[in-house]
């Protein structure tokens, strides 16, 4: 055998660049298959289009159409109405791998990596050996730029084929237009499964969908308000790791380890700055750059031993119950569903990275009753498709015993079957992904805790609707009852007796004994109207009592008391998340940003009392029936109410 030395082994020895990387292990950026690389081609440029247009405040217009040929290569256009991309960087985003601006940035955000649209470039290259075609416009009385690109794999960078100037009659926006190799038949349902989801949770964009027979389904946007920006932050140091902390030391501009704690770090104060330096045993003057490793890693045990406030949340975006719940609605009105309740956890953090957790839950209507629940997952606004069974989202619902609200379950455990549909939303700075296709969350404590306090609290309002429905029904059952024979009785024995026919108000209460609630929810369209005696402004607009072209939604609670005795409790309405309330009738006891309260001081029997108030920021149907709760008495005399816990 000849021999082989080192010097022969060392002359192999390369580099390999990450396009060549993900050239040979495509799988792992989500075109594993044909079908899947359709629906991540489709994604990747969507999230893009949706990005690009909330960072500068434009309500996104996006517009994807699959042309199919058949031998089994699809062309993939999506275009955008957002700023555009200047003509030097087309080649970069588009042509470069591991090139974006968001990697670095600790913000919510869809994309994280760099990888996705110039992935989708790379693989059309790969399977049907043609270029992508990039059209974009950056402003209105400007041409717009085409360029016809591809990938040089040895180096990660693009190859610019052709470019030119065009007309465009759009005012600005970007287009790309790539051919793949994808299962267009399997495929297409995904996809509009995917722009349907992505419709739910990102209400303020109309998204139209092209088939190859011509077919279009446009999603419209139910919400004309952009979603709230994230605020970048800095590192928090619970989430930071040895080696980064030493990175970020040697590139600070701070001479002082005090400094560099309150520079570099998010909640980091003087007092917790000070307190870090102490349980490390440290000098605060001491110069970060000059730190050995042994210092750094008393810094950074010091980091788990001293309490710090958590990182602030305005580094995230959530939809909101009020968007989710009009969304939901808007796309299961086919299913009729009976309800759909919401429900949000506060922001709370895993290693340092904020999070928050956002739930949807719609019951009942068309759905099946044997079949498992569906299940919607979601992560930063973006559709989870794949993967289901190794995300912490479906880990957190099968351990769930939904045997007790409602939901048929084998031994307490796995997935639920019944009439409804789970939807579940996690926001982040950072979203753990199992891989870099980012198709599942990762197992993570803190995460799938969130998830099942958010979904308790749904499941807790599915059964208080359920039973409060129930019980209603059997009493209004019994009222009927009591209504339509009691004056007949009443009736034929005054007539027996040749008697005045008689009051029955007392015998209907004394058979009936409870107090009975009910409240009734009507719409008025207001142009340029003014909410009259406005009692608190909430959440959308503190600062102005004039409200253009919008709904009211009246409330009309009615309690009838049909106890033998006078009555006296306390009554609680929520005020639903996004109100401004306006005229409230009678006076309350006490308003807040979350509920309103009467104190009801004595209803005599046989009486009733008529409350009334009025709510703007909300649009038709975001607002069903009010969530209604009472104090101070007996809850199981009362129809219409839940027991008052407590803020």
């Amino acid at each position: 055998m000849e021999k082989v030395t080192a010097h022969d082994l060392a002359k192999k020895q390369k580099e390999i660049s990450v396009a060549e990387f993900f050239e040979r292990n495509k799988h792992i950026l989500g075109f594993g298959n044909q079908t899947r690389a359709l629906v991540t081609s489709v994604k990747e440029g969507v999230d893009n289009g949706l990005d690009a247009c909330e960072e500068v405040n434009i309500l996104p217009e996006i517009y994807v159409e699959i042309k199919n040929n058949e031998d089994g290569e699809s062309k993939l256009i999506i275009e955008d109405n957002g700023p555009g991309i200047v003509k030097r960087q087309i080649k970069h985003i588009f042509g470069r791998l591991l090139y974006g601006s968001r990697f670095h940035s600790v913000r919510q955000s869809r994309g994280q990596q760099g990888i996705g649209i110039s992935a989708v470039v790379l693989y059309g290259q790969l399977t049907t050996g043609k270029h992508a075609k990039v059209i974009s416009k950056i402003q209105e009385d400007r041409p717009a730029t085409i360029m016809e690109l591809a990938i040089d794999t040895n180096k990660n960078r693009a190859e610019v084929i052709n470019q030119d100037i065009i007309h465009w009659d759009k005012p600005s926006g970007t287009r790309i237009e790539v051919s793949i190799i994808a299962d267009y038949k399997r495929g297409k349902r995904f996809v509009y499964e995917y722009l349907q989801s992505t419709s739910i949770v990102n209400p303020h964009a109309q998204i139209t969908f092209k088939e190859s027979d011509g077919t279009e389904h446009i999603f419209e946007r139910t919400s004309e308000m952009l979603p709230r920006k994230s605020v970048e932050i800095k590192p928090h140091p619970y989430g930071v790791e040895l080696g980064t902390l030493i990175k970020i030391a040697k590139q600070t501009k701070s001479r002082k380890l005090s400094a560099f704690l309150k520079n570099e770090f998010t909640s980091m104060g003087d007092r917790t700055a000070n307190a870090v330096c102490e349980k490390a045993q440290l000098e605060k003057y001491l110069n970060p750059k000059e730190m050995t490793r042994e210092q750094f890693l008393s810094l950074h045990k010091a980091f788990k031993k001293v309490k710090i406030m958590a990182p602030p949340t305005d580094c995230l975006s959530p939809i909101g119950e009020t968007l989710i719940k009009r969304s939901l609605k808007y796309e299961t009105k086919e299913i009729s569903p009976e309800f759909i309740i919401t429900a949000s956890r506060p922001p709370s953090a895993y290693t340092g990275n904020p999070f928050q957790v956002e739930v949807g839950l719609v019951y009942g209507g068309n759905l099946p009753m044997d079949a498992n629940v569906r299940i919607i997952r979601f992560a930063n606004r973006v559709p989870l498709l794949y993967q289901q069974g190794g995300c912490v989202i479906t880990s957190a619902i099968s351990s769930i015993d939904w045997r007790r609200y409602g939901l048929d379950q084998k031994s307490g455990k796995g997935m639920p079957s019944g009439p409804a549909i789970f939807l579940i939303h996690v926001s982040s700075t950072l979203i753990p992904f199992t891989s870099e296709s980012k198709e599942a969350i990762a197992d993570i404590p803190e995460i799938e805790n969130e998830i099942k306090l958010a979904l308790r609290i749904c499941a807790r309002k599915v059964q208080h609707h359920i039973h409060k429905k129930v019980k209603r029904e059997k009493i209004k059952e019994k009222f009927e009852l009591i209504k339509k024979i009691l004056p007949e009785i009443a009736n034929k024995s005054s007539k027996m007796l040749n008697k005045p026919l008689p009051s029955l108000d007392a015998v209907i209460t004394k058979i009936m004994d409870v107090v009975w609630i009910e409240d009734f929810i009507e719409y008025e369209k207001i142009s340029k109207k003014v909410i009259e005696e406005p009692v608190q402004m909430t959440l959308l607009d503190n600062k102005s009592k004039q409200h253009d072209d919008g709904t009211i939604t009246k409330s009309k609670i009615k309690v009838i008391n049909y106890k033998r005795s006078s009555q006296k409790f306390n009554l609680y309405v929520i005020i639903p998340e996004d109100a401004i309330v306006g005229t409230v009738k009678p006076k309350p006891t006490n308003i807040n940003k979350n509920f309103i309260k009467w104190n009801l001081d004595s209803i005599p029997s046989s009486e009733k009392v008529d409350i009334n108030f009025e709510l703007a920021g909300l649009e038709e149907g975001d607002f069903d029936e009010n969530d209604i709760y009472v104090e101070d008495i007996n809850p199981s005399y009362v129809i219409g109410a839940d027991k008052w816990e407590g803020e």
